[in-house]
């Protein structure tokens, strides 16, 4: 039986409907305006990029690794948010036949996403125009999805706050005060913070709310499933990792070793655990939250498996 909602959270459903509508906005209206990018510019900060980690580049060649990531950047993200879309429309379902603030929310949250991944196939392609061939993300979203979405609810729920969590941190911590970066890339991050940052409220929401819901063993479990889904995001950044420091090593324009190319893709995997991974771990209302459902120990499981991707 569906867990009845009460009124406070049901006021925070409606007012995440209400800032929804106040920062609604549209991909080329909006965030693109008829511009292009331009790579004189930074597409993600030294804080997100760790460019001090790519120690024997030239500030241009750091600068060219920022526009790499950045591309990346929006396909981790048409990727993640296809299973997240997925699973909220799932969610809806509880709410078909009770309360219509927390439905109307979540049809909106889905609209959004789906909104978000044009965003992103967007500056993929708009990207693909400003750098050189031969970028390569050879991830199926799809087959993706499916294995995500074959883990229970609560690890789902869990691995989209942390998700939605550090959009946030990325955005008010690296981006909004970095002069340097191509403007048209922080109103990228800048459109994309207004609606995630109500979608965070959102999956907090969800994820309490089912957590009512599951036995201790499937709690247990279910955090197993989400060091899983970790591991498994994990594992598509050291892929993407390795992808991107080859098209860096032949399109930078001068020979670089074999061990120089070691040293550049474990600095893109490094930049990419923190992006995807740590910066979120780390983010301090997602270990509240998570905290407040997960006795010690199984925070502890958490912590050692993340420990282990450095």
């Amino acid at each position: 039986m569906t867990a009845i909602v009460t009124l406070p959270e049901s006021q925070r459903y409606a007012r995440s409907v209400e800032a929804s509508k106040r920062v609604h906005w549209e991909v080329e209206a909006d965030v693109i305006r008829g511009r292009r990018f331009d790579t004189a510019h930074k597409f993600l900060p030294d804080g997100l990029a760790l460019s001090h980690e790519f120690t024997t580049l030239s500030p241009a060649e750091k600068r060219f690794v920022s526009q790499i990531q950045g591309r990346t950047y929006a396909n981790v993200f048409g990727l993640v948010e296809r299973f997240i879309n997925a699973k909220v429309l799932e969610l809806s379902h509880d709410h078909w036949f009770g309360d219509q603030h927390a439905l109307e929310a979540l049809v909106g949250f889905s609209e959004q996403e789906l909104k978000h991944q044009a965003l992103f196939r967007r500056i993929d392609a708009m990207i693909g125009e400003v750098l050189p061939p031969g970028y390569r993300f050879d991830v199926d979203a799809n087959a993706v999805a499916y294995a995500v979405l074959g883990k229970s609810t609560w690890a789902v729920l869990a691995l989209t706050l942390d998700i939605e969590l550090f959009t946030q941190t990325h955005y008010l911590e690296s981006i909004d005060h970095d002069t340097n970066l191509s403007e048209l890339f922080k109103d990228v991050f800048l459109f994309h913070w207004k609606e995630e940052s109500q979608h965070a409220i959102l999956d907090e929401l969800e994820l309490v709310r089912h957590d009512s819901e599951v036995s201790e063993t499937q709690r247990d479990r279910a955090i197993d499933e989400f060091i899983e889904l970790v591991a498994a995001v994990d594992g598509i950044l050291q892929a993407q990792a390795k992808a991107d420091a080859a098209y860096f090593a032949g399109t930078c324009g001068r020979p670089v070793s074999e061990a120089e190319s070691r040293d550049i893709e474990t600095a893109f995997l490094k930049s990419y655990r923190w992006q995807y991974i740590h910066s979120g771990a780390q983010q301090p209302h997602f270990a509240k939250v998570l905290s407040g459902l997960i006795t010690q120990e199984q925070g502890q499981r958490i912590q050692a498996a993340l420990a282990t991707l450095q």
